[in-house]
């Protein structure tokens, strides 16, 4: 069964299968568009570190302002992408969760009360090419898009075996000072 957290119009986490013992199906929507369509098999502590930081810097408001505020956001994302000469676009760079969303390029400012992120796909095999070479924008307010993360992480980190739940597959040592069983011995 699917979960999902958010709105695909704004910013949205769907949680699918559980593949034991610490992967997950996650899949990430912007503006009604699929950001994980390369891949949306998450390991599950990193990617739950990645929700929980970024929601925190989200809500301790730690997200650069509106870099460009006279040009519209596919302006800006433009301006921000062509910039390789200084770290200015590294100052935008929020969702950086992995191989999950490496198929797409991601910048997140703040505008007035709204987070803006705006996105596009990168490679020639993305699944719509119609998609390719064009900006998109999603607006959410901080604390919305800070609840679905936090709200995502707390589902995963739920279904998430550990060692103080008991719930390690069978034969799997309680303790990480055992040495684990080797077949044959």
């Amino acid at each position: 069964m699917t979960r999902r957290f958010g709105d695909r119009a704004r910013f949205c986490i769907e949680i699918g299968e559980i593949t034991p013992p610490s992967l997950r199906t996650v899949d990430l929507w912007a503006s009604g568009k699929w950001l994980t369509t390369d891949d949306n098999t998450v390991f599950l502590p990193t990617f739950m570190n990645f929700l929980r930081s970024t929601a925190a810097q989200v809500r301790r408001r730690d997200v650069s302002p509106c870099p460009y505020p006279d040009h519209s956001p596919e302006e800006i994302f433009r301006l921000l992408d062509a910039d390789d000469e200084t770290d200015l676009r590294e100052q935008f760079w929020l969702m950086h969760w992995g191989e999950t969303v490496d198929n797409v390029t991601t910048y997140v400012y703040m505008d007035g009360d709204n987070l803006v992120i705006v996105f596009g796909y990168w490679r020639a095999s993305h699944p719509f090419p119609d998609d390719l070479g064009k900006v998109f924008v999603a607006r959410i307010p901080p604390d919305e898009f800070a609840a679905v993360l936090e709200e995502a992480a707390d589902l995963l980190n739920a279904d998430f075996p550990t060692p103080t739940q008991g719930r390690l597959p069978e034969g799997l040592p309680m303790s990480s000072r055992e040495p684990y069983p080797v077949p044959g011995d």
